[in-house]
């Protein structure tokens, strides 16, 4: 009888399994099938827009042949320069948050801050910095957009380097000390050392997240439909490009529209594979 009944449990949960793995299949294949609709979509009506033409050639009239050039660089300074700003801050914070104030109220505060920080609409952060700066300084600016996307990298950087310092054993940490190094030489030299791919794969993946973001530099670099590299004025960029020319009713600047969202979806993909692929190194 305890047999039967083991049996019966056995079956009843392989059946359970069986179930949740399918249900799991299913939403996995319903996420996958809108994606890959995007991406053909987006591959669909772009592919005819790119061409060398999009890097030789500013932003131009309709029906006169124009390119993306100038937003192009424009988006490259501005994610670039949003980087290096937010990187940094970002390393430094989780630094602190693994290695020298893990459990005090400031890093719980913090870890707070940055969790509301990670979850702002993108939309909010390019208002305060609209707020803050654009205000005062009286014109729009590339700077500015920067300083908004590295208010969007912080918190990935943050978050993503107090994690993969947690992971590092802590035998690390003690054969340091048996040596008689400073902490501050074991964090840089060790701890930093052996998780310096898990961060490096951070900056990847908040380089993607910034890569294609539209709301913040509406409010901050705005637009140029000039080549320029100067990060004080207003800039082109690709986000706001893209924006306007697919809300045209021109059919050359709405292939360009495509053209330049195809281009950034290539690059969020390939900058996303690229983190994977360091991520998997590291183990």
């Amino acid at each position: 009888m305890k047999t039967t009944i083991n049996h019966s449990l056995y079956t009843r949960r392989q059946w359970l399994n069986r179930t949740y793995l399918l249900i799991a299949w299913l939403m996995m294949g319903f996420g996958l099938f809108w994606l890959g609709w995007i991406f053909y979509t987006l591959l669909a009506n772009g592919i005819n827009g790119l061409g060398l033409h999009l890097f030789r050639v500013d932003t131009m009239p309709p029906d006169a042949g124009g390119g993306l050039r100038n937003a192009i660089w424009g988006s490259l300074l501005i994610t670039i320069f949003g980087l290096f700003i937010g990187t940094p801050i970002g390393i430094l914070t989780g630094i602190y948050l693994a290695e020298f104030g893990r459990y005090s109220k400031i890093a719980s505060m913090t870890r707070f801050m940055n969790d509301i920080l990670l979850s702002a609409p993108s939309i909010v952060i390019g208002l305060f910095i609209y707020g803050i700066f654009v205000v005062k300084q009286g014109h729009f600016s590339g700077w500015a957009g920067s300083l908004a996307l590295s208010l969007l990298v912080i918190p990935v950087v943050v978050r993503t380097t107090e994690n993969m310092l947690k992971l590092v054993p802590n035998s690390l940490r003690e054969a340091a000390y048996a040596l008689g190094t400073p902490k501050w030489k074991m964090v840089s030299m060790v701890t930093l050392k052996a998780a310096k791919t898990g961060v490096l794969t951070g900056v990847l993946l908040a380089f993607a997240r910034i890569s294609g973001e539209t709301a913040p530099l509406l409010f901050t670099a705005l637009n140029n439909q000039f080549f320029s590299s100067n990060m004080s004025q207003p800039i082109a960029n690709l986000p706001n490009v893209i924006y306007q020319f697919a809300m045209s009713p021109y059919k050359d600047w709405q292939s360009l529209a495509w053209a330049g969202a195809l281009l950034i979806a290539i690059t969020v993909l390939f900058t996303n594979i690229m983190a994977r692929i360091l991520g998997r190194q590291k183990h």
